[in-house]
């Protein structure tokens, strides 16, 4: 969620530095929208990697 706002923050500030011409507060949007994508790419990596791990203490339990 933090990182979906993250984003959205990026793009009105992206916005805001368009309409008044301000390019330091277009790069801090553009920041924070990466920043949040990063967020989300992250989280989706280490839900994958936790479901893996599942799987195989899952598998070496059923060994025993």
């Amino acid at each position: 969620m933090d990182n979906d706002l993250d984003q959205a923050k990026g793009r009105i500030k992206q916005a805001a530095g368009d309409l008044t011409d301000n390019d330091r507060l277009k790069q801090d949007g553009k920041t924070d929208e990466t920043a949040g994508k990063a967020k989300e790419f992250l989280g989706d990596a280490k839900g994958k990697l936790d479901g893996a791990v599942d799987k195989v203490k899952d598998a070496l339990h059923r060994d025993k």
